[in-house]
């Protein structure tokens, strides 16, 4: 379902690297987080953390956390939006949030963002937004279940 995550997070002067390194780990618990250090516009220190998740494990335990932690229908509704034209499906979580494992996702401002390249072949928007639209309601059906 899904071939890699990709993940990055900015530090600011005024947050804890640690915090938001265990953000991170809260959402994606294999992950490798590489720091590097930059220079804001106003030449004030930024930290960039990021890495790559793309065992098959990892990225399954990370989908269907997502499942279960999250408003399936939200998901599905913006997965139009959110997809883009290479399969490409762009999160972002809250960093405060995810410090406290919960899994709010954010349309935009500072946050943990996370480009999930979903596995499709073709690798087109179309495909992808159905293999995830697909698993979503598999989801929701099994809920209604139980």
């Amino acid at each position: 379902m899904i071939h890699n995550i990709k993940f990055r997070a900015f530090v600011y002067e005024n947050e804890s690297a640690d915090e938001i390194n265990q953000s991170i780990l809260n959402i994606l618990p294999e992950a490798e987080i590489e720091a590097e250090e930059a220079e804001g516009l106003l030449e004030d220190k930024i930290i960039i953390l990021s890495g790559i998740v793309s065992k098959k494990r990892y990225t399954k335990t990370f989908f269907n956390t997502l499942l279960e932690n999250t408003d399936l229908d939200k998901l599905n509704k913006d997965l139009e939006r959110k997809i883009d034209d290479k399969g490409n499906w762009f999160l972002r979580f809250d960093k405060k949030d995810a410090l406290d494992e919960k899994w709010t996702i954010l349309d935009s401002g500072d946050a943990i963002h996370l480009k999930v390249k979903i596995a499709a072949f073709p690798a087109k928007k179309e495909i992808a937004i159905d293999k995830v639209h697909e698993a979503i309601i598999d989801k929701q059906t099994n809920l209604k279940r139980n």
